[in-house]
């Protein structure tokens, strides 16, 4: 299929060299697009500057979510699933290229995509950079050019069929995610898949930290979005003690009653003491229990209990010795 088309976009022509299937797919926001793609020069050989395939894995982004080659999503967004297509762009839409070719090097290296970048926007780290470490990319830098980019469309996945990092996600989405990972969360640890049930309260927990990172400390929000982590890192917590992880515990329990003390942390307290009690810091587990006690007198009996077993185990040491 041989047809050119002039898509309503400065700068872009587009030939489709073979059709796709089925209709032009909706992309909504945060639609993950898969894809394969040569990068040629557009001169009489038609040099190929990169290829996916030669790479060995397709290249993806996200709608609607930022990419550094903005007409990627432009050009992609104009196909169907199956098809490929050949596009060619002006230079006004190829000057980030070579920082988006260095990335996906790298990853293909198995590298940082951002090893020696600077925390700055992409045409900042074009102009900081004198070189990228590949002489035909750092030609692309000194002489900003039109490039060909030939497309295959390999699929086009609703932003709800995948697992979705947190970096896509918006504020609201992430606060309706919390409280499904911390149903599912429970739901293992009834089944006592401690470790499974560990990494959906460790991502929720890491979820409202993104948010709450955007909020003013000592703000209501900010103060209310701390309270929702707690009984995350107590739920992470108690799925550590059962699978004897106990340093973990009781570095999690450290930074979380730093932040938050009195009677609402009795839990973390106690969690600690049975870690530091299980390794054997006795004089740590008994300021813990004792605390527990102080906190809740509701609690004292099970508290005595603790450190009788406490001392029971320091006598059987000391006879032993």
């Amino acid at each position: 299929m041989e047809e050119t088309y002039l898509l309503d976009y400065p700068g872009v022509r587009k030939k489709i060299l073979a059709g796709g299937s089925g209709p032009l797919p909706h992309f909504p926001t945060g639609t993950k697009l898969v894809f394969h793609f040569q990068t040629l020069l557009d001169n009489f050989e038609r040099t190929v500057i990169d290829d996916s395939r030669l790479a060995g894995r397709p290249a993806e982004i996200f709608v609607g979510k930022m990419f550094k080659m903005e007409v990627w999503e432009t050009l992609l967004t104009s196909m169907r699933v199956g098809e490929v297509a050949e596009f060619w762009c002006d230079a006004i839409h190829t000057g980030l290229y070579p920082i988006v070719s260095k990335g996906m090097r790298l990853i293909a290296q198995g590298k940082d995509p951002l090893e020696g970048q600077r925390h700055m926007c992409g045409m900042g780290n074009l102009f900081h950079y004198h070189s990228t470490g590949f002489p035909e990319l750092d030609e692309l830098m000194r002489t900003p050019q039109p490039l060909i980019f030939i497309m295959e469309l390999l699929q086009v996945r609703d932003p709800m069929s995948y697992h979705r990092e947190s970096w896509m996600m918006e504020k609201d989405e992430k606060l309706q995610t919390v409280p499904v990972l911390h149903m599912q969360g429970n739901a293992l640890v009834k089944q006592k898949q401690y470790r499974e049930a560990a990494s959906k309260y460790k991502e929720a927990v890491l979820l409202l930290k993104t948010v709450q990172s955007r909020e003013m400390p000592g703000d209501i929000d900010y103060i209310n979005l701390g309270r929702m982590i707690v009984p995350l890192e107590l739920n992470y917590c108690q799925c550590m003690l059962e699978l004897e992880e106990y340093y973990e515990v009781i570095d999690h329990m450290d930074e979380l009653l730093e932040k938050h003390k009195g009677k609402d942390c009795v839990k973390g307290y106690y969690k600690r003491a049975k870690a530091h009690a299980a390794v054997w810091n006795e004089k740590e587990a008994r300021r813990d229990f004792n605390m527990v006690a102080q906190l809740d007198i509701t609690l004292a009996k099970l508290v005595c209990r603790e450190l009788k077993a406490l001392s029971d185990c320091a006598a059987a040491l000391c006879s032993e010795l």
